[in-house]
């Protein structure tokens, strides 16, 4: 259960960075900002890894014996990704008015990652619907909390947390190669 948590709370941080950054730039009507993008995000960071968890089912039969090899580089590949996302400029900054089509598209983009990572979800002795709700209810909490944080402190920690994100998933990865 506390690797599922762990794991929420890595794949949201591309959710919580990408909130920060909308708050941060969008001083006006924060409550209202904050719930949406707790709303979309999470339910996409929800709606994902269980893709990810059903697609790698299916492949599970096939490639059973390569399995912690190939969570390991799914793994890898999502957090050096978000590593690298961490060192280069945000979109955030050019985004200039909140709409329902931009917060989708930046929640279809913030859990592809989550997507990937659902093919570990295979490989965990917990139920996937609960590790699934766990993801979506972290990434709600975090997209929330991420809005006010952004609308209150600016963007210096943005980077920051898409950056841990990115390490955790790693160290995850390796867990699952070496353990």
């Amino acid at each position: 259960m506390i690797e599922v948590l762990i794991l929420a709370i890595a794949l949201s941080m591309d959710a919580f960075a990408v909130s920060i950054g909308l708050g941060s730039r969008h001083l006006k009507q924060t409550k209202s900002l904050a719930i949406l993008a707790a709303l979309y995000f999470g339910l996409f960071q929800a709606l994902m890894p269980l893709v990810g968890f059903l697609a790698g089912k299916g492949l599970l039969v096939w490639v059973e014996e390569y399995a912690d090899w190939i969570a390991f580089a799914l793994l890898l590949f999502v957090g050096g990704k978000m590593v690298y996302e961490s060192l280069t400029e945000g979109i955030e900054k050019d985004i200039a008015r909140i709409t329902h089509q931009l917060l989708l598209t930046l929640a279809i983009a913030t859990s592809i990652d989550a997507m990937a990572a659902g093919f570990t979800l295979t490989l965990l002795a917990i139920n996937p619907l609960i590790a699934c709700a766990i993801i979506g209810l972290t990434t709600l909490l975090l997209s929330w909390l991420g809005v006010y944080v952004g609308a209150r402190s600016g963007t210096w920690l943005e980077s920051k947390s898409e950056l841990l994100g990115g390490i955790v998933l790693i160290i995850i990865g390796f867990k699952f190669l070496l353990f």
